[in-house]
């Protein structure tokens, strides 16, 4: 995913400098010092108008994501609309347990005592967002951060106009306009933005943004949440339902943006003597699914632009992969489109395996036993996602033993995205901290420890003058051993 990249644009007499981000700032640290985010009833009402905004403007939310990535309706209500009303309702559900203390257990070095963790707001955050899944990529952290009882900025992704302009006249309407702000713009704006004392910082896009977004949070030592990408890949065995196997990996793949997600299977690995039947089965499955000339489909999105669509022309036509297109390669420059393709044996020093492909080409890798795949995914940063595909429990118990991944998903793909029990999140390059559910109220949060005493049992082992006696004491009281304590009374070794 990415805000900040070659297709960005530079704003042209910006309004929005580094002073104005300022008083923003400045603003919502004062509505915030008011106490009003942090007031059960405040959090409830703003998560009730999101949920209220998102289920009022299903046609609207529908129509922009249409104009800014063509992206079928079908896509955009089931994996955004959906997906946010089901952030919203288990936000309301769980929110007061979420803010409830957390009892825990003390230690006779502390002992008569009771102690609790204190889940508080962290302050002003910021959140700034992707482009390819526009309104869930924004909204579903700003549910944990309003959740958490934080003030907010959003910058959403001017590479999706339609609906950055859409969430900033909903979010102006619908929320606490005090605590809650949108800010539309580019590089000028994010750029601002990032010069400014936050809380936290919350940044979904791609590894090289990521640390300019890192460096700037360290100059004030500001936590980030920073959600990446990677080569996703995927391992396939043979002892499956292939043509099970063959549409979930499609639905991944194409059926999530065209590819264009940062969960999408990046590649695949199979063995030589299965790759064929493989490759004849995604054959069978795509033109089913997208006809025979997907480029005219309307349930496949466009490529958000032509910087991009340019970008994936580049990894096709690198003469170490043209001509290991054995499906689709198809490109229509006028409609941003390219078509399904599937190129097997593509060298593991290829331009389109030495980067995240984030758009409708999958490469297949092939290897003698399925067991050296882990050595080809190790070998590579740490991606965000991988999946596996097979009935062997020895091969899955390796898989999740072995690979270092934000999720592993054992017989689909992307799915722990909707299973708000689940961490969401990468590791190493592929991201830092985790959100969704619980998760997203925790990212935001900052966890307080809490220690009662009442003014009895105070021994005076912890004051001077210090004696043999008193250390060895001391020694045992932290140790935590009652057997320790009765032992030193008694100076036994």
């Amino acid at each position: 995913m990415s805000f900040q990249d070659s297709d960005e644009t530079t704003s042209k007499e910006s309004a929005f400098d580094a002073p104005a981000a300022w008083r923003l700032v400045m603003e919502l640290r004062g509505a915030f010092a008011s106490g009003k985010t942090r007031s059960y009833d405040w959090r409830v009402t703003q998560l009730k108008a999101l949920e209220k905004l998102v289920t009022n403007h299903e046609p609207e939310i529908v129509d922009a994501l249409r104009k800014d990535l063509a992206k079928p309706p079908l896509e955009t209500v089931a994996y955004e609309i959906a997906m946010l009303k089901n952030s919203c309702k288990v936000a309301l559900k769980e929110l007061k347990y979420w803010i409830s203390p957390e009892k825990v257990k003390t230690s006779l070095a502390a002992f008569p005592s009771s102690a609790e963790i204190v889940s508080e707001p962290l302050g002003v955050v910021l959140v700034i967002s992707a482009w390819n899944y526009p309104f869930l990529l924004s909204l579903d952290p700003v549910i944990g951060a309003i959740a958490a009882g934080n003030a907010v900025v959003l910058k959403p992704s001017e590479i999706a106009p339609a609906t950055s302009s859409l969430m900033a006249k909903l979010l102006g309407d619908y929320m606490d306009n005090s605590c809650i702000r949108v800010v539309e713009g580019a590089v000028d704006e994010t750029s601002a933005l990032l010069e400014q004392k936050w809380d936290k910082i919350f940044y979904t896009g791609n590894g090289r943004v990521a640390r300019v977004v890192m460096a700037a949070a360290a100059k004030h030592l500001t936590p980030v949440v920073l959600e990446l990408g990677g080569k996703s890949p995927v391992v396939v065995d043979s002892n499956i339902n292939l043509k099970v196997a063959t549409r979930r990996i499609i639905a991944g793949k194409w059926g999530c943006n065209n590819g264009q997600a940062c969960i999408s299977p990046d590649y695949i690995i199979t063995t030589k003597e299965y790759a064929p039947k493989l490759v004849d089965a995604l054959k069978t499955e795509l033109e089913k699914f997208y006809g025979k000339n997907p480029l005219e489909s309307e349930d496949l999105s466009r490529i958000v632009n032509s910087n991009h669509f340019n970008r994936l022309k580049k990894l096709l036509d690198d003469d170490k992969v043209s001509d290991k297109i054995v499906h689709g390669g198809e490109k229509d420059e006028s409609k941003l489109k390219i078509s399904p393709t599937l190129l097997l044996d593509v060298p593991r020093d290829s331009l389109i395996m030495s980067e995240e492909i984030f758009g409708p080409l999958l490469p297949i890798l092939t290897v003698d036993k399925l067991e050296e795949s882990f050595v080809v995914i190790n070998s590579g940063p740490k991606p965000l996602a991988a999946y596996i595909f097979t009935n062997n429990k020895k091969l899955k118990e390796l898989f999740v033993r072995n690979i270092s991944a934000g999720g592993l998903v054992v017989n689909d793909t992307t799915l722990h995205l909707a299973v708000h029990t689940l961490p969401f999140g990468g590791v190493g390059e592929s991201g830092v901290g985790a959100y969704h559910g619980k998760f997203s109220f925790d990212a935001f949060s900052h966890k307080k420890a809490v220690l009662y005493r009442s003014f009895i049992g105070d021994a005076s082992v912890r004051y001077p003058p210090y004696t043999s006696t008193k250390q060895r004491l001391l020694k045992a009281l932290i140790g935590g051993g009652i057997l320790g304590i009765i032992r030193a009374l008694f100076g036994l070794s």
